[in-house]
């Protein structure tokens, strides 16, 4: 009730954070004369004297004003480019760690040098994040020179790139790369067997650009380092020749069934699931082919594999569609990112569904992988000290970003007030009578000299679009993921009187279109230029620039609307950079997919009810409100399945900081001799409470079984049983001190043989690849875990504590096992004295070797692999990843029901 008059009285919460700003900003303005006068060596002097102030106790926010101004002054003289007082309010927001909302065109490549330099101040590393390589390098060697005369050093990371440039580039004061690159960097950090191996410094700030892109929407997909599993590429094709001869089941609103199937397809969670008739039939199909044993349950946990892969085959066929979801290119299977249009080489579905789309385009399949390193975005950007990231569009989704990352977002003033104007949607009965309007929108615009963008969300919808400018003999460029090559060429003339440019989603992004044309594009395409030539070629932009402000500006069109909001406002956002005119409409029908899926039946009865003859559009608020009221739905279930993904990521968080601590332990220690006693120690203890239970009587003693594990686990044959007919003194606790002496006795040997030198090194080696090999199996587990927990729903138990409470088991028995198997391979393992030379040698081939064969993945978690709800599961397809328990499970401290009279941890329980 006094919320409206508080804000009449106060202003929004972010009017006042811009008002604390803006005192900091007339701090900054009134050193502008005094820095105007130094010399460009006094000017340079001043990051030294920075760096010295810092050292003696000064904070980065006490000497913001001076950096700030310094900064400002460099760009001056470097680039010819003065911050803007809004400039240096979205300069203060990156340095306080928040998020800074900025229109398009209002400079945020600039923002970013003003806390990029204040805190590389610091020499702790800072790292700029960007969405491709593309704009990485731009960036990179668009700021150098102003970074280079203030005297600190700029890096670029790359995918293959020699380890030496990599380290080079993570040693800079300032590090760009995308946010990929740096992600799997950390993971390949985190397998590496030697520091000297290591890339990155602490993860200490970084600036995100596009922060919407990559915090949002590629959160629900994790980074994934992956090696080659077992071949199984005829399954794929045995089963791709099943799933044609299943139909689906469909179903109207009102439970009247149109059509008997064997699967129905729900689209808004983009799940497919099988009936009981298709069960039976696909059985039935499985068995003909040889592929089901006869009278077998597809359920039965030995078959759990093969409906993993009938699952793969269905999704392939029902719910990726070439053109839309995925493109073939020189005989590969490419996924396009939905966001931006783009295709994502090297980036593979996981479960075998990218196998699966192999084999139905008739594609040579490639090999399943497993995974052998994993994070998500979520779980990396948080593990850096300070985190802040900059957009045009970050206020739809200001609740997530602070809800995951604790990051505010601040909406940061224009420098020119916003001319643009965005008319409201235009919505047709059909396809076919929308993409007429378009059409028609365009020739209008073209008689105008008006530049037209056209925003699509596939690359069927473009190359159609394309088709019909064609026919009508218009000349125009596409962009979309077939010809990504050539984008920033597109872009760069997309300005142009009359242009026509037809994108898909927001491919372009990160580049500005500029009214006219790119005059700079001209030049650079010019061998060795003349002054006259730049004269005159800047002279022919200058009328076209103004021929096109007077004729309105770029003139954005959408065919559709998309699941978020915020994808919208970026394609609006094209147009109207920087006070330049512009406008925007958006061309919609019933028989879209977001319009068909969620719009409400009011819409569609509203819109017959009007007797609505062919061709003709609605223009009403009531619609408009309608489908953002849809958008908002598809947001909140998306921010829904993040918000999951992210918890169960969490609980697999907090066990990769354990082990890489435990990684990064080994590789900083000099020798681990007092690591590798504890463990024998630990194992030992194991070993001989599980055969002689303590305050057991002798008679319930197993000897024999204890004789033949300390020959299986430390690979030494004691006579235990002797010892204690030889001594009736020996109890409990004085055999296990003669035991470990045994051990150390035996250790030794093997140290006098080897050399002290070359055991501790082998050691070190030994334990790290024995942790890697667990670490990676039990990635695995918790995978197959993750995918089937949702069922314990079923029996009225929480999901998600299930996970923690079955995942925190799995990792006390990793630990365990990463104990007792460096100690097992230790004892059995004979060494033998190597150069270190040729040890080095030999360690860098198998690094090498096994490089080759890693694949990274920034694998596919959708709505296909994510329950909307729990326990309320729609679709069954993640059943397959999860073993089904047919008898009680056995507690680990259990006695063992083989009859060995030992516990079950360490008999049949142990992980082999």
């Amino acid at each position: 009730m006094f919320a409206p008059l508080l804000k009449k009285l106060f202003g929004s919460k972010n009017e006042r954070e811009v008002k604390r700003m803006l005192k900091a900003v007339q701090s900054v303005n009134a050193l502008e004369e005094q820095m105007l006068s130094l010399s460009d060596e006094q000017l340079r002097s001043k990051t030294e004297e920075f760096k010295a102030r810092l050292e003696k106790g000064e904070t980065l926010d006490q000497i913001l004003p001076e950096a700030f101004a310094v900064c400002r002054e460099a760009g001056k003289r470097v680039m010819g480019m003065r911050h803007f007082d809004v400039q240096l309010i979205g300069g203060m927001t990156l340095h306080e760690g928040r998020i800074a909302e900025m229109r398009t065109g209002e400079g945020k490549t600039l923002v970013a040098t003003l806390a990029v330099y204040l805190n590389a101040l610091a020499g702790k590393g800072v790292h700029v994040v960007t969405v491709n390589d593309y704009l990485a390098r731009r960036d990179a060697n668009w700021m150098r020179p102003l970074y280079e005369f203030l005297g600190l050093s700029v890096g670029i990371v790359t995918p293959f790139q020699p380890p030496e440039e990599k380290r080079a580039a993570y040693a800079a004061d300032i590090t760009y790369g995308t946010n990929n690159e740096f992600g799997f960097d950390y993971l390949r950090d985190n397998m590496a067997f030697s520091l000297q191996e290591k890339n990155q410094r602490e993860l200490n700030f970084a600036v995100i650009d596009e922060v919407d892109s990559i915090l949002i929407d590629e959160a629900r997909t994790p980074l994934i380092i992956s090696g080659q599993a077992e071949d199984s590429s005829k399954l794929y094709q045995q089963i791709n020749q099943l799933i044609p001869r299943l139909t689906q089941h469909i179903e109207e609103e009102e439970g009247v069934v149109t059509q008997e199937g064997h699967f129905s397809i729900d689209e808004k969670t983009r799940q497919v699931e099988l009936n009981e008739a298709g069960h039976q039939y696909i059985e039935e199909l499985l068995t003909q082919a040889g592929l089901l044993a006869e009278g077998e349950s597809l359920y039965s946990a030995h078959n759990l594999g093969l409906l993993t892969h009938v699952y793969a085959g269905l999704r392939a066929h029902k719910l990726f569609h070439r053109n839309v979801e995925y493109i073939v290119q020189n005989n590969q299977v490419l996924l396009i990112d939905e966001h931006t249009g783009r295709t994502m080489p090297g980036r593979r579905l996981s479960e075998g569904l990218h196998q699966a789309i192999e084999a139905k385009e008739g594609l040579q399949i490639q090999p399943e992988s497993q995974t052998l390193a994993s994070t998500t975005f979520q779980n990396y950007f948080r593990l850096y000290k300070k985190l802040s990231g900059m957009t045009g569009t970050a206020d739809t989704e200001a609740f997530e970003f602070q809800q995951i990352y604790n990051l505010p977002v601040v909406v940061i003033p224009t420098n020119r007030p916003l001319a643009r104007k965005d008319f409201n949607d235009l919505v047709y009965l059909t396809q076919e009578e929308k993409f007429a309007a378009i059409i028609a929108d365009i020739k209008e615009c073209r008689e105008q000299g008006r530049p037209v963008l056209v925003g699509t969300a596939t690359i069927e919808s473009s190359e159609y679009v394309s088709r019909l400018l064609e026919k009508e003999g218009f000349e125009h460029k596409v962009l979309n993921a077939k010809h990504h090559d050539k984008e920033a060429e597109i872009i760069a003339q997309a300005g142009r009187p009359g242009a026509v440019t037809i994108a898909t989603n927001m491919a372009g992004r990160g580049t500005d279109i500029l009214l006219g044309g790119n005059w700079e594009v001209e030049v650079a395409a010019l061998e060795n230029p003349t002054e006259e030539q730049v004269a005159q070629i800047k002279a022919d932009w200058q009328k076209r620039h103004q021929q096109v402000l007077e004729a309105g500006g770029l003139h954005v069109i959408a065919s559709e609307r998309h699941e978020s909001r915020r994808i919208d406002n970026q394609l609006r956002g094209r147009a109207g950079r920087q006070g330049d005119p512009g406008s925007s409409r958006f061309y919609l029908s019933l028989e879209d997919s977001l319009m068909r899926i969620f719009a409400s039946d009011r819409v569609k009865n509203f819109m017959k009810a009007l007797g609505m003859e062919s061709g003709e559009a609605i223009e009403h608020r009531m619609v408009t409100n309608a489908i953002e009221k849809a958008q908002r739905k598809v947001e909140g279930r998306n921010f829904d399945m993040r918000k999951q993904l992210l918890e169960y990521d969490d609980v697999a968080n907090e066990q990769r900081k354990v082990i890489y601590h435990m990684r990064n332990s080994l590789l900083a220690a000099d020798e681990i001799g007092q690591t590798i006693a504890e463990f024998r120690q630990e194992a030992l203890d194991a070993a001989i409470s599980a055969h002689i239970p303590p305050q057991s009587l002798p008679e319930q003693w197993d000897i024999p079984g204890l004789e033949a594990v300390l020959y299986s686990d430390f690979g030494t044959r004691l006579p235990v049983q002797q010892w204690l007919d030889e001594d009736e003194k020996l109890y409990e606790e004085t055999l296990r001190e003669r035991i470990l002496e045994a051990l150390l006795a035996a250790y030794n040997e093997k140290e006098e043989l080897a050399g002290a030198e070359a055991l501790r090194s082998f050691e070190k080696q030994i334990v790290l690849r024995v942790l890697d090999d667990l670490w990676k199996d039990h990635l695995s587990t918790m995978d197959h875990l993750r995918h089937g927990i949702h069922l314990r729903g079923y029996a009225q138990k929480n999901p998600k504590q299930e996970y923690k409470r079955e995942s925190f088991t799995l990792f006390q028995d990793l630990l365990e096992s990463i104990k007792r198997d460096s100690i097992r391979v230790l004892s059995h393992v004979q060494v033998r004295r190597e150069d270190p030379a040729e040890e080095e040698a030999r360690l860098r081939r198998e690094a090498e070797e096994l490089a080759k064969r890693m694949q990274f993945q920034h694998a596919e978690v959708s709505a296909l692999d994510q329950p909307e709800e729990e326990p309320e599961v729609e679709g069954q397809a993640d059943v397959a990843a999860t073993p089904v328990r047919t008898e009680p499970k056995i507690g680990r401290n259990e006695p063992c029901p083989c009859g060995s009279g030992k516990k079950y941890k360490h008999c049949h329980g142990q992980v082999q």
